[in-house]
């Protein structure tokens, strides 16, 4: 969502970088410049206004133009306001004696009913809280039948439907179901319409003054733009809430509404949908955000992703077989996999520092999305033995393998390349020892070192050097071997 945005920052304020020194004017010109970027992603003008205004006095301030480094000062400025823009960020509140009541409100198609499903599961699985799921939907047709569905095939908790129970008796009904059965969350998914009503506000008001909700959330689409911050602005006022839930925030929106929605309703935003699957619900954490827009990467979020995905011991086996310089291609496949469910390449790319440039050569060499899935299925096509000893795969094999899933000798032919170069480099790898790739290098003499231009190789941190610092050591070409191998699936061919 924030691509357009992110790209512009980041043309504007590499100019500044690249400057030894910064004039006043040089400042201003590159705030005209972020102002319209601004305004091109649809952030709100008195919102952009305050943001130049705050940014451009800092900027200009005698400690940034005189510092050793004005480019980086500013672009620590630009940063700081970004942050600023989105507020805090703050989780759901469940501080409150069980059953805590959320409160779901909102238009009609805004993703009310999944995102009431995708934050029971969130609380679940991070905050370890048991939630019950009710809807009071009663108009939209299988609306109370699209949340059960949800919460049968995800193990959540779910209000038994009464056809003819009006909103606020199944609210009631809701609450002493969760007080009996010991849930420590009820979620009430409300009805929506078309557009704001006073019967809808009505509704929700007698439904908030039945339940008292701690939370009351409005869920809205990030691809109406400015619109969803009109109609956040317009529950604000006639319900009350106290948080928002952003939806569609992986599609090709502006980003205007997130970074607009703050400081117009003076509401939190809470909760990010990034996805259309039950798990793609993110707490929203506006450092992170920021650092995303600036091309600065959003390492923890990897981290935290990788960790979900990718188990422990997995992971030890793994980075104990590369520490040998042992690969073979079922090592690839369960790479290959933790891969996929961590989600596309170009968002896991995006979450990396720096890796803007290499985003964009993906998407001009328009690399098939369905190349890891092919790449599985030639591995599955073959038998254990020619998995743990590719050596045995001659020309008759690869036709086999090939007809088997359904794709060409030459791609056979392409993942055995990848897999050969990969399996050299590990092997390298294992003979350098565990300290990884500069492991074997000799020590420098630190006079070298003291102008600071260089850095000191022997101390680099542990995720860069193979020793699996940052991310968990087995994670495919990061971490465990230290940088992305030449051969990746994809990208990083050998010159």
């Amino acid at each position: 969502m924030f691509e357009g945005l992110s790209d512009r920052l980041g043309g504007v304020l590499d100019k500044l970088r690249k400057r030894g020194a910064l004039k006043e004017s040089d400042v201003k010109e590159a705030m005209r410049e972020v102002r319209v970027a601004l305004l091109e992603a649809d952030v709100a003008l008195p919102v952009v206004k305050t943001f130049i205004s705050n940014a451009t006095e800092r900027a200009i301030g005698a400690d940034v133009l005189r510092s050793v480094t004005p480019g980086q000062m500013v672009v620590k400025i630009v940063h700081d306001e970004l942050k600023n823009m989105l507020g805090d960020g703050e989780e759901i509140n469940l501080a409150s004696t069980p059953p805590v009541p959320i409160l779901m409100v909102g238009l009609q198609g805004s993703g009310k009913t999944t995102s009431s499903a995708k934050i029971a599961l969130h609380l679940t699985k991070k905050r370890n809280k048991k939630v019950l799921l009710a809807s009071l939907d009663i108009y939209r047709p299988a609306a109370q039948q699209q949340l059960k569905v949800l919460a049968d095939d995800n193990g959540l908790g779910i209000l038994p439907i009464v056809m003819g129970e009006k909103p606020v008796s199944i609210a009631k009904r809701a609450m002493d179901m969760g007080r009996k059965e010991g849930y420590d969350a009820v979620i009430l998914d409300t009805a929506g319409r078309l557009h704001i009503d006073m019967e809808l506000m009505s509704e929700v008001a007698q439904v908030r003054d039945a339940v008292n909700p701690v939370e009351t959330l409005l869920v809205t689409d990030a691809m109406t733009g400015q619109d969803s911050v009109n109609v956040a602005k317009e529950f604000a006022e006639k319900v009350g809430i106290t948080g928002i839930v952003l939806t569609r925030v992986d599609g090709d929106a502006r980003g205007g509404a997130a970074l607009s929605m703050r400081q117009i309703t003076g509401c939190p935003i809470k909760m990010l949908g990034v996805g259309e699957k039950i798990d793609e619900m993110e707490a929203f954490h506006p450092d992170r955000i920021a650092n995303r827009i600036l091309g600065m990467g959003d390492v923890v979020s990897l981290v935290e992703k990788a960790a979900e995905n990718i188990k422990a011991e997995d992971a030890e086996k793994m980075a104990k077989k590369l520490r040998k310089g042992q690969f073979d291609l079922n090592d690839l496949l369960s790479q290959l996999k933790q891969l996929q469910n961590m989600g596309d390449l170009s968002g896991i790319m995006g979450m990396l520092p720096g890796m803007g440039a290499l985003k964009k050569q993906m998407s001009q060499t328009k690399i098939d999305p369905k190349l890891l899935t092919h790449q599985e299925a030639i591995i599955l096509s073959m038998t254990p033995k020619e998995r743990e000893n590719p050596a045995l795969i001659k020309a008759s094999r690869k036709k086999r393998i090939a007809a088997g899933c359904g794709l060409s000798v030459q791609d056979v032919n392409k993942l055995l390349k990848q897999y050969q170069t990969m399996s050299t480099m590990i092997k390298k790898m294992g003979k350098m020892g565990k300290k990884g790739l500069f492991g074997g290098m000799p020590k420098m003499d630190p006079a070298m070192l003291e102008g600071g231009d260089m850095p000191d190789l022997n101390n680099l941190p542990k995720g860069l050097t193979g020793g699996g610092g940052g991310l968990p050591p087995g994670f495919p070409g990061l971490g465990g071997g230290g940088g992305m191998p030449p051969g990746f699936p994809g990208f990083g061919k050998k010159k």
